[in-house]
């Protein structure tokens, strides 16, 4: 990731208020969905759509754009704020959220939504699908990298390791995991449901690169 200015993290910093706010009003217009998620992911996803992807909003299928994997779907109301501060649809739509008929459902839509990579619903198995993409870019030796949003609860799924080993069997250089770890999931700590620390060590022990 290139260094980042002064200038530049108070620009992203702006940007990531922005978005938090259309969190809250497109959650609250919906009257349903999540929040604490992607209120926590803000700073990540205005990171990734204003400085790391290599993306084009005007034309979401460009052949050599980075893809991102939202494995935890139902953190998407922050990507879609996200996406609309990029232009990919107008911000005005963040209001049809969760709303019959909305290309903005409660977990994104690969179909319905230009911009989305995936379906995205069953927690555990977006690794699995970013790691699939990776190994298609490094086979076909292109440049664009696949970043995958997991949370920290779908580590409990089996298929997550299986991916994770798979990456690091074929050396994905091209595939970023990202981890939202805050110990939450809907029956509690997940320490006290399903312990799954230490994760840096479980991580590296498939040869896999970590950052904390």
């Amino acid at each position: 990731m290139p260094h980042i200015h002064d200038e530049k993290i108070k620009e992203l910093e702006i940007i990531a208020n922005k978005i938090r706010q259309h969190v809250i009003t497109s959650v609250a217009n919906a009257k349903s969905g999540h929040q604490g998620g992607p209120l926590g992911m803000a700073d990540i996803f205005t990171v990734l759509y204003f400085h790391e992807l290599h993306h084009d909003p005007k034309n979401p299928k460009w052949e050599e754009r980075d893809r991102l994997i939202l494995s935890n779907g139902h953190i998407c109301p922050v990507r879609y704020a996200a996406m609309a501060e990029a232009g990919y649809f107008p911000v005005e739509e963040l209001m049809t959220l969760r709303k019959l008929g909305s290309r903005l459902q409660g977990h994104p839509e690969r179909e319905r939504l230009p911009g989305s990579e995936t379906t995205s619903g069953p927690l555990g198995a977006g690794l699995a699908q970013a790691a699939g993409m990776a190994f298609v870019g490094k086979m076909d030796e292109k440049k664009w990298r696949v970043f995958c949003i997991t949370s920290d609860a779908e580590h409990q799924a089996g298929l997550h390791w299986e991916a994770a080993m798979f990456a690091g069997k074929y050396r994905l250089k091209n595939l970023i995991c990202i981890v939202d770890r805050n110990y939450i999931q809907i029956d509690g700590n997940t320490e006290d449901i399903m312990p799954i620390d230490p994760l840096d060590l479980k991580y590296r022990s498939f040869g896999l690169h970590v950052i904390e």
